[in-house]
């Protein structure tokens, strides 16, 4: 199969996961980039970045039409990650592959289980601390600028459990945070993303960006919990798979 359709394909997996969860297709985007179309694990987060950013502020636009994102409270949570994301930006380029092949998979595996054992929220008035918000936002930009992953499957739980969003207000804000992190650990690359082969990176952008739309009509017919644990069995594959590659 082409490199192009492989990039189609996979994009438009993407897409669809960040349009419905509000999170979650990123995470996937890197092993996609390593595996299915052969980039270097520093690049594979660099091109990461690109498409969560352009997906994300599709699927953003897609969810405030509806009224479903809270720019105040959003840009808040997001502005503790910034510095983190940054930093993190910067370091990836400073370690091993293997380093960050182990990392990713690990903190994919994580969210994986987290999704899975994970309950169906139930709303309930919760009193937002600030420390424990900034202390979630910069823990959120630290791995979205090491990983180059959004992070939108650990904002959605943080939003909800820390700042007490409704779980449809809290998937149209984290596309918010996503977009400010994945633009502020870019922003420490600004040099690696002329390296980026846009043959593949553009039509896989596309194709996610298709997908978004899809996702956010999918979220209106399928239940939230269905769909998140559908993408925590396949996460959970990916995670398994990238460990057992780096260790042999």
């Amino acid at each position: 199969m082409s490199a192009l359709v492989l990039a189609l394909v996979a994009g438009a997996v993407i897409g669809l996961a960040l349009g419905a969860l509000g999170g979650g297709g990123s995470v996937l985007a890197v092993p996609a980039l390593i595996y299915l179309l052969g980039f270097t694990a520093v690049v594979a987060t660099t091109a990461s970045l690109v498409i969560v950013t352009l997906t994300s502020v599709t699927a953003l636009v897609a969810h405030a039409g509806d009224g479903h994102v809270r720019w105040r409270t959003g840009l808040l949570f997001a502005a503790a990650g910034i510095g983190p994301a940054m930093l993190g930006g910067a370091l990836a380029g400073r370690l091993p592959e293997a380093v960050l092949t182990v990392s990713f998979a690990v903190v994919a595996g994580v969210a994986a289980l987290r999704m899975l054992r994970s309950r169906r929220v139930v709303e309930s008035a919760v009193t937002v601390r600030p420390g424990r918000a900034a202390a979630a936002g910069a823990g959120l930009g630290a791995v979205t600028g090491v990983l180059g992953v959004g992070g939108g499957f650990l904002a959605v739980p943080a939003l909800v459990g820390v700042l007490g969003l409704r779980m449809r207000d809290a998937v149209g804000t984290s596309l918010l945070v996503i977009t400010v992190n994945s633009l502020a650990a870019l922003a420490t690359r600004a040099g690696t993303v002329e390296e980026l082969d846009w043959a593949v990176v553009g039509p896989f952008v596309g194709a996610a960006i298709l997908g978004a739309w899809d996702g956010k009509r999918l979220s209106a017919k399928v239940s939230g919990h269905t769909l998140q644990r559908i993408f925590a069995v396949l996460l959970l594959s990916v995670a398994v798979f990238m460990l057992i590659d780096a260790v042999l």
